[in-house]
């Protein structure tokens, strides 16, 4: 017999890619790879999982066996378990194994401080190879550099790797967190319809034909809004869901055509009620889910207080760099473009970046190309230098203005000053946007704060940016504020209609709306009035929403409630990119799965019975448009 035992029992047991497979039996678990430690040490285990890697050091191989707890080290020695090793030797890339063995703690200076088990290791005394596997498209493991698109071609591998794993079993305990808090507190979870009739709730729906009613359709539920409030007025009281929602809009890092809502409602509550909650049930779950304690109760600011001071209704107050208002300060320049945009009742904002004074002319000229796209219809930079100013309309600045300036701004040697003319929302939009930029740039925004912040005093309604029309700037069943409601008549200004304040509230994380929600309307006049001013006839008010009206009408209570979005919560709980990332089988930002090839074509037997005929397209222009 050759004095190589790993080398004698290779060929006995015949080429290694002969693989004999193994059922369960009665074999059983007895630990997860991860649970494995210390205390263990002794102790005979079985673990089940897939092969993470392999090492072939002669008479011993070394096989990291993972399961969604994590790795444990399994040594297959030659001269110890003849029939373990022989297994170990036909193990490949994500075999599904079954191990029993003994765990021991590693020799001094070869523990592994990066794994979980790194101070133990399993002795072999039978592998079993459950399953084998095709070598995989991509490495499982985290930092695998593999493209996003392959990894959700093979998703359930992807699945597989622990940072995916890491996002998944977060989602499950903010899920069961949000349930515990809410059960405790006398909410009920209540289901509610995912196919309706189509109402308008500002995106477009998906939508289901009917295979009893040819020419009629369901839409999938944008959100349970109208069901909730239908609960109110049947006497539920408190009602919570965790619920699916469906929006045919543009995708982006943190949007799906498919997604999650916390959904919660209440009745006889005011925006009191609903913010001390929400502020305790966001303290359980950090505590709980993170492990850290925040400070409640949150800052609040208007809508008009954050966009003046932010350039945004979802500011990032992590860093400062806030705009100022510097209309007062030039309203007598000889520049003419100022006094253009003051005489049209515009505004003149400015933000001081710290230490950027000595950008280069390429730089000023991409930040004025951004500032464009975004709106504007120029920068103007001052470098604040030497004591003076240096910028294009220095001339046009007296020596007091420019003192002026400074002090708004809060301008030092070495700062840059940006300003932007023209109306308030542009103005200060855009340059909420540059202030995010260098905030980022400039590493101005720690990493590790949690910053919560309530916007309040929403306008009701907004203009449509394609149509122009007025539309409800959350939806139409919020409540204006009790001393605008009177305001309300027919024929109003547009001036009218955009003062109107709202009875909704939005809660802001490091920058991110987490919730949205509002009082909402519960009387018929008024919601009649509301839907007149988004210029919906009575007719069509009723053809829609004749069963929300008649339910007003039998004893409606105040009520109130407020919804998150649970995939944007969990992508930031757990640091994540986008919400792909949080997300079992997500879809691309083409709303399509690469997996399942979804969407596909029906056969045509499908498409008779719903008594559909599907347009001919070119597909690949209707991709190019």
């Amino acid at each position: 017999m050759p004095s190589d035992k790993g080398e004698a029992l290779r060929a006995q047991a015949g080429p290694s890619h002969q693989v004999s497979l193994d059922d369960l039996g009665d074999l059983r678990r007895t630990s997860y790879c991860g649970d494995v430690g210390a205390a263990d040490a002794g102790r005979e285990v079985t673990v089940m999982g897939w092969v993470h890697s392999r090492r072939d050091l002669g008479e011993l191989i070394f096989v990291d066996v993972r399961d969604r707890t994590g790795t444990v080290q399994v040594v297959s020695d030659a001269g110890r378990s003849p029939v373990s090793y022989v297994a170990a030797d036909k193990c490949r890339a994500e075999y599904v194994l079954s191990v029993t063995g003994t765990v021991q703690r590693r020799q001094p200076g070869r523990e592994n401080p990066e794994m979980k088990t790194g101070s133990v290791e399993i002795l072999a005394r039978e592998i079993r190879i459950l399953n084998t596997a095709k070598t995989p498209p991509f490495y499982v493991r985290d930092g695998t550099g593999a493209d996003e698109l392959l990894r959700l071609k093979y998703r359930y591998l992807d699945i597989r790797r622990p940072i995916v794993q890491k996002g998944l079993r977060m989602y499950h305990k903010v899920s069961m967190a949000v349930r515990d808090y809410l059960d405790e507190r006398g909410f009920w979870d209540i289901q509610t319809p995912m196919m309706t009739r189509s109402t308008p709730e500002g995106a477009r729906d998906y939508l289901v034909p009917s295979r009893l009613e040819h020419g009629r359709f369901y839409a999938l539920a944008q959100s349970p809004q109208l069901f909730k409030q239908l609960l109110m007025v049947g006497g539920i009281d408190k009602y919570f869901q965790i619920v699916r929602c469906f929006r045919d809009e543009d995708l982006r890092a943190d949007r799906q055509p498919e997604f999650t809502q916390i959904d919660i409602e209440m009745s006889f509550v005011g925006e009191e009620d609903v913010w001390a909650l929400v502020e305790d049930m966001v303290k359980d779950l950090w505590l709980k889910v993170m492990g850290k304690d925040i400070r409640t109760p949150f800052p609040r600011l208007t809508y008009w207080e954050a966009m003046s001071r932010y350039g945004s209704d979802k500011p990032d107050t992590r860093f400062g760099m806030e705009l100022a208002d510097v209309t007062p300060a030039i309203k007598g320049s000889a520049f003419g473009i100022f006094q253009a945009v003051i005489q049209q009742g515009g505004t003149i904002r400015a933000i001081c970046v710290p230490g950027q004074a000595g950008i280069s002319r390429q730089e000023t000229d991409d930040l004025t190309t951004r500032a464009k796209s975004m709106g504007a219809k120029g920068l103007i930079t001052m470098a604040l230098l030497q004591g003076d100013m240096k910028s294009p309309v220095r001339k046009y600045l007296s020596a007091e203005e420019v003192v002026a300036i400074t002090q708004a701004t809060g301008a030092k040697e070495g700062d840059l000053v940006l300003m932007v003319a023209g109306a308030f929302e542009t103005a200060v939009s855009v340059l909420g946007k540059l202030r995010l930029d260098f905030g980022a740039k400039l590493g101005l925004i720690p990493k590790d704060r949690h910053d919560f912040l309530w916007i309040t005093g929403f306008p009701l309604l907004k203009r449509n940016e394609e149509t122009g029309e007025w539309e409800a700037a959350h939806h139409p069943f919020t409540s204006p504020l009790a001393e605008d409601a009177g305001k309300i008549y027919p024929g109003m200004s547009d001036a009218e209609k955009g003062q109107i304040r709202a009875r909704m509230y939005d809660l802001v994380m490091n920058g991110v709306e987490l919730a949205s929600g509002s009082i909402r309307i519960h009387r018929r006049d008024l919601q009649e009035k509301v839907f007149e001013l988004l210029g919906m006839p009575c007719e069509e008010a009723r053809d829609r929403f004749g069963f929300l009206l008649d339910a007003f009408e039998y004893g409606a209570p105040p009520h109130g409630g407020i919804a998150f979005g649970l995939d944007r919560l969990v992508m930031l709980m757990a640091g994540a990119d986008t919400i792909r990332d949080v997300i079992a089988f997500p879809k691309t930002a083409s709303a399509t799965d690469p997996m399942t090839e979804a969407p596909a074509a029906v056969d045509r037997r499908q498409l008779e019975e719903l008594g559909l005929q599907v347009k001919e397209v070119n597909r690949a222009e209707t991709r190019k448009e």
